[in-house]
Formats: C-alpha cells, structure tokens, sequence
C-alpha cells in the first residue's frame, strides 16, 4: 500500500538489538538514492538519547524503523516516546508473526506502519517511502491477525457522513492527503480535516488503526 515517494532523500535512523541486522539494513539502504541512514541505536533507550541530540541539532530524521522486542526500553515504549516528543518523526515496527499482540501495542503508541522481520528488502523500502508520505503500510499476513485484536470503537461507520466514508475507504487503500485530496478533488488541507474527523469519530489513534478496522468491519478489503 504505498503511493510515490518523497521528493527528496528520506532521512532514516535504524533501532535494533542485533548489530548485523543494522549492518545489513544499513548496507541495503546505502545502494538507494532516496534513502540516508542518519544513525543508529542498540535499543530504545539509546535511540531516544540519539534523538534528542538530533533534535537539538534541527537534524531529526523522517522515518525510524523500530525493531519491538529489546533490552532496557522496547519498541512499543520507544515508539510511545518518540511519537510524544518528536510528532514530525513517523515510526515503522519491524515484527515477527508471534508479536501480532505487540504490534497492536505499537499502533496504539503512534507507530505509522509495520511488516516483518523476513520481509524483502524491496518491501523494507517501500514501507519507508509509505511512512514519509504518510500513507499506511500494513504487512497482509500480520493485518489479517491484528483485526482481530482492534477493540471495536464506540461508533460504527453510521456516524460518519458519506464524504467521510469515501475518504476512510481511501486512507484503508493507503492513500496519502494529497492523494485523498485528487481523488475526491478537495485541497490537501480539506482532506487532512476529514481524517482527523474520521479518527476522532471512530475513537481512533492512526491512520494505520482506522485502515485495519476498515478491513475488519468489511468496509475495505485485506490488503
């Protein structure tokens, strides 16, 4: 579910316990040209530390790409962390299947996305790029799993109006605003109101919660 990468080269910082895995996510990305690694951490701790050095220097980076399951701070309270201090930062969970539990603790902290530890190096990529557009990216076999954990808001599709409707099908497809914007032929500013209306409506935290409750409820289809 990804539509067109940034334009511009993709600030990204690595956080996982394993030295090699970096290496080698480190090694793929620097055959990309849209893709920088700006730093890296051993766990979630370390990475907040890096951050906010980061973040004093005005030099965040766009994307982190957040192994869950680490010694002193995990992922999901890394993630938390990061989406509370740093709101610009978007955070992608890397998973194994038995962690679907964990990953629905990482949506509910703000994490933008998530796919598997297995996944190819081309999907590794294209969640990225997805996060940086802020669009949705769901990995299926995790997604169809996770449905079944998302509590059921309060409302139902019925409290949304049709417009709303039609962009909650779109943000499900992975849209991005200003692909929601062309779309349903609205300004970008337009469609961002009718996602947060859309999220608040429906007791909502993410873009990525709202997509796997539309696949659950029938509204979208799995990706």
């Amino acid at each position: 579910m990804t539509g067109q990468p940034c334009e511009r080269v993709i600030r990204v910082f690595l956080v996982d316990d394993h030295t090699v895995v970096r290496r080698g996510m480190r090694a793929f990305f620097d055959m990309l040209s849209d893709i920088d690694v700006i730093g890296e951490a051993a766990d979630g701790q370390a990475a907040l530390d890096e951050l906010a050095v980061l973040d004093k220097a005005d030099d965040l980076p766009d994307v982190v790409l957040m192994d869950l399951l680490m010694p002193r701070l995990d992922g999901v309270a890394a993630t938390a962390a990061i989406t509370r201090r740093h709101p610009t930062v978007r955070v992608v969970a890397l998973t194994s299947f038995s962690e679907a539990e964990r990953v629905h603790a990482a949506l509910e902290a703000g994490a933008a996305g998530y796919l598997l530890k297995d996944a190819e190096a081309d999907e590794l990529a294209a969640a990225i790029r997805a996060a940086c557009d802020g669009e949705v990216h769901l990995d299926p076999v995790v997604a169809r799993k996770l449905t079944q954990l998302l509590v059921a808001p309060e409302e139902t599709a019925t409290a949304l109006t049709a417009r709303e409707r039609e962009v909650l099908l779109l943000v499900a497809r992975g849209a991005s605003n200003r692909e929601i914007a062309d779309a349903l032929m609205i300004s970008e500013r337009t469609a961002r109101t009718h996602v947060s209306n859309v999220l608040a409506k429906l007791g909502l935290a993410s873009r990525t919660q709202a997509a796997l409750w539309a696949i659950r409820e029938g509204l979208a289809p799995a990706p």
